[in-house]
Parts: structure tokens; sequence; C-alpha cells
């Protein structure tokens, strides 16, 4: 079975095109941070005044991957290689996802269907640099009655 993005073969190309997107659509002040102890990459801009953070984190795919594709004998190398390789293309694939979600989040706000704030609002910063999402978390706002955090 395919894993989506598993053939992604350059995060700059995805890249450049996020940064297209967002030049296009007014923002400003665009820039990438890979965090390799972390699996992560992350996306910051601004847009009307309004810095925004995305952060998207390899694991998460690397895991997707590694379901899809179990190490079994007939992988070359070790189990733990077989890890590693699926979180370095993890760090790929992720650039790959974050350019194909902008480019519908975007194309939501253009066409109408949604606004911008409905689109970014949860990753908007706010005054103490953490995200609205974060923020929200953080003071319980979004759990639902009864659950645990």
């Amino acid at each position: 079975m395919s894993t989506p993005y598993e053939n992604a073969t350059s995060g700059v190309a995805a890249r450049d095109e996020i940064t297209k997107l967002l030049r296009r659509f007014g923002c400003s002040s665009i820039g990438f941070l890979d965090d390799y102890d972390k699996h992560e990459v992350l996306l910051v801009f601004e847009h009307r005044g309004r810095k925004m953070k995305l952060r998207a984190s390899a694991k998460g795919w690397a895991a997707l991957y590694l379901k899809d594709h179990p190490y079994n004998y007939r992988h070359k190398g070790s189990e733990q290689q077989h890890r590693e390789k699926a979180l370095a293309q993890g760090q790929v694939a992720i650039n790959s996802i974050l350019r194909d979600w902008v480019k519908g989040q975007i194309m939501a706000v253009e066409c109408g269907m949604l606004s911008f704030h409905d689109v970014f609002l949860p990753f908007m910063l706010t005054h103490d640099g953490r995200t609205v999402s974060e923020r929200a978390d953080q003071l319980g706002l979004l759990t639902a009655a009864g659950a645990e955090a």
C-alpha cells in the first residue's frame, strides 16, 4: 500500500510554492524553520499585521508510513534505520502536505467559503507569543464536559 507523499522529493519546491501562494495572498515576513531534533517544520508568516505560526510534525507521517510499511527481514538495514528513513522522508513529506493545506485554505478564503479568521484563527499569535490554539488548550476552553485534558 502506498502512503500519501511517500514519493515527495523536494521540500524546497513545496516551500517555494507556499511562499508564492502566501505572497499572492498578501502575506509578508514568511519563514520556515526546521527542528531536526523534534522532527518538525515551523511555518511563520504575517498577514495584515497578524502573525501566524503553524507547526507540522514529521512523526505523525512517519507513524503512518511505518503502519503501512512495517519493518521485516526483507528491508535493507536494521529496524532503527527503517524508522530513521521514515522520519527523514516525513521531514520532506510535511512540506508538501503544508503546501497542499495552505493552497486549500487560501482557496476557501478566496472563494468566500470560509473567512480568513475561520481558517487561520488557531494559528494566530497572542500577545505572549503562543497561538490561539495553545492558549485555548492552556485555559481548558475546548475541553469537553466530563472529559480529561
